[in-house]
C-alpha cells in the first residue's frame, strides 16, 4: 500500500469525505499496546503528525514494556497518553515510580487515569479520584477520565447512572479547583442515541469536561461483538446484533460510517455540543483503522500551520 500523503491541503477533502465528518474527526485519537505497537514499523507512515496516541495498560503488562512504547512513539513525533489503571497500581510509591519513568525516559505529559478493569484492587487504589488525589499528577498538561455513556454496572449495579453522575460531578469540580486540563475519554459505542442523550444528561447536571467518544475501528463482526460483550456495552450492542441476523452482511466488515456521520452531524447542527473528539480503539488492526481515518477526512488532523 502507498504511504499516506498527510501533507496535503485542508481544501482536499479525500474522496466521499463529508465535510461535517472530516471537522468532526479532526483531531482524533487512537489507542494501542506494546504488543499491537510493535507490528507497526513506523506510525508516521499511518497517522497525521501530532495524533495522540493512548497506552492501554493491560494486568499483567510490565511497566518497562509501557514505558519503551511510549519512548518509541515519543521518538517518533506522537504526543503520548498512556493508562494508570488504578487497581493494578499497589501503591503511591509505585505511581510515582511510574510517572517517573515516564516523564525522564519519555518526556510523557498526558495521561489516561482510569479504575481498570480487574475486579479487586492489587493495593491502595481503586479508582481514578484517588489517583488524581495524590498531587502527583499536578505539573501534567493534560488528564483525561473515563467517561461512561450506556452507564456502568460495576459502578452503578442498580442499572441507574447515580454514582457514574456523582464521580463526573468530583471530577468537574476537580477540575475546577486545581486548574487541571481535563476530558473524558469514553467506551466505545455503535449507536449515537444514547450517546447524546447521555452528553445531555452531562450538561443538565452542570458537567462540562469535553467528550472525547470511543468508537470502534472496522473490524469483523464477531470480533466486534466479542469485545463489545468483554468490555460491557450497553443498549448499542444491539446495533451489532442486528447486522448478525442478515447473512448478507455477516462475513462484511463492520465500519463506524453511520455511527460517526450521526454524531457529526448533531455536533454541526449543536456547536456547543459535548463531544470534543472521536477517540478510535482499532479492534480490526491499526492499519485498517489510521487507513479508514484518512479516508473519511482524519488527515485534517494536521494542524494548517504544518500542512
Amino acid at each position: 500500500m502507498a504511504l499516506l500523503n498527510f501533507r496535503r491541503s485542508d481544501t482536499a477533502r479525500p474522496e466521499g469525505a463529508s465535510a461535517e465528518v472530516e471537522a468532526f474527526l479532526k483531531g482524533f485519537s487512537i489507542e494501542v499496546m506494546p504488543r499491537t505497537a510493535e507490528k507497526i514499523e513506523d506510525f508516521r507512515t499511518l497517522l497525521p503528525k501530532g495524533t495522540r496516541v493512548y497506552i492501554a495498560h493491560i494486568d499483567g503488562t510490565p511497566i518497562e514494556d509501557m514505558v519503551a512504547t511510549a519512548k518509541r512513539l515519543h521518538a517518533e513525533g506522537f504526543p503520548v497518553m498512556p493508562h494508570f489503571p488504578a487497581r493494578i497500581i499497589a501503591d503511591k510509591a509505585t505511581l510515582a515510580d511510574w510517572i517517573a519513568r515516564y516523564r525522564g525516559e519519555a518526556d510523557v505529559r498526558q495521561a489516561l487515569l482510569l479504575a481498570g478493569g480487574v475486579p479487586q484492587p492489587v493495593g491502595e487504589f481503586a479508582t481514578s479520584m484517588q489517583l488524581l488525589e495524590t498531587g502527583l499528577f499536578g505539573d501534567f498538561d493534560r488528564l483525561h477520565v473515563a467517561g461512561h455513556p450506556e452507564g456502568n454496572k460495576d459502578i452503578d449495579p442498580d442499572g441507574s447512572d447515580r454514582m457514574v453522575i456523582e464521580a463526573a460531578r468530583w471530577k468537574q469540580a476537580f477540575a475546577e479547583r486545581t486548574g487541571a486540563t481535563m476530558a473524558m475519554a469514553t467506551q466505545f459505542c455503535f449507536e449515537a442515541g444514547p450517546v447524546i442523550a447521555w452528553a445531555d444528561r452531562l450538561a443538565e447536571a452542570g458537567i462540562r469536561l469535553p467528550i472525547h467518544i470511543g468508537v470502534a475501528g472496522p473490524a469483523k463482526l464477531q470480533t466486534l461483538l466479542k469485545f463489545a460483550i468483554a468490555c460491557g456495552v450497553g443498549p448499542s450492542l444491539r446495533v451489532l446484533q442486528k447486522r448478525a441476523k442478515d447473512v448478507t452482511k455477516l462475513l462484511l466488515p463492520f465500519e463506524p460510517d453511520a455511527f460517526i456521520a450521526e454524531l457529526a452531524a448533531h455536533k454541526a447542527a449543536n456547536p456547543a455540543f459535548g463531544i470534543e473528539a472521536v477517540h478510535f480503539f482499532p479492534l480490526g488492526g491499526i492499519k485498517t483503522n489510521a487507513t479508514w481515518a484518512m479516508e473519511h477526512g482524519g488527515a485534517s488532523a494536521v494542524p494548517a500551520a504544518e500542512a
